[in-house]
């Protein structure tokens, strides 16, 4: 059983690790709330292939022009080294995460993402983070009194971190998406971030009660 769709985007250079564990979460539902996962479908400037940073080749679903706020539960926008090298070519993207909380649609940005998101003005009146403060002021952007010294931070729709945070990172995408009960949550960022082995029974059991439930259905 599906929740619905969200969007991760794709391009050159796209940092692996930034939003493995979100779109992971997402789509495995065997500890959220209610049975089902989310289908997770990637969208690119084109249908063209693009090669990760870790050289892992990627075949778009959709190209960015197709994907509209009202197909989607969320955006998630990953780091790459291409929004530094050429800010122009993924701007489409930052256009599009305009279009999604102009219409009250959920977007999550990490590390250059959201420098792509500090050109387009969009965290200008948003609490955000980013790798530093400096990085984020270099984009010539007016948000800096909204720069927050944390790990990853959700300002209404919007949630942003940095690339040492994917677990962060992830844990407010699941928050925002209301995925988990918020004891199990907890559990699950315990255990993802700092190895805390006591989180795994309550994890596990969430998990457990999930299947149960829904074989009981």
């Amino acid at each position: 059983m599906s929740k619905g769709t969200v969007h991760m985007a794709v391009y050159d250079t796209l940092a692996d690790w930034e939003a493995g564990h979100a779109i992971a979460h997402l789509r495995n539902g065997a500890s959220h709330r209610e049975p089902g996962g989310f289908d997770v479908v990637t969208v690119g400037l084109t249908r063209e292939p693009v090669v990760t940073m870790g050289g892992v080749r990627l075949v778009p679903d959709i190209p960015v022009a197709d994907l509209g706020p009202a197909d989607s539960r969320m955006l998630i926008l990953p780091g790459a080294a291409t929004w530094d090298a050429d800010p122009a070519r993924l701007a489409p993207f930052a256009r599009k995460a305009r279009a999604f909380l102009a219409a009250g649609a959920p977007v999550a940005a990490i590390c250059g993402a959201t420098a792509g998101l500090a050109r387009e003005g969009l965290l200008d009146d948003r609490d955000h983070t980013s790798a530093a403060d400096g990085y984020l002021a270099a984009t010539g952007y007016a948000g800096a009194e909204h720069y927050r010294e944390e790990d990853a931070v959700t300002d209404g729709n919007l949630t942003t971190a940095g690339p040492t945070a994917p677990v962060a990172f992830a844990r407010e995408i699941l928050d925002r998406l209301d995925t988990h009960e918020p004891e199990v949550l907890d559990a699950w960022y315990r255990l993802f971030a700092t190895g805390d082995a006591s989180a795994y029974a309550e994890f596990a059991a969430a998990g457990h009660s999930a299947r149960d439930g829904e074989q009981g259905h």
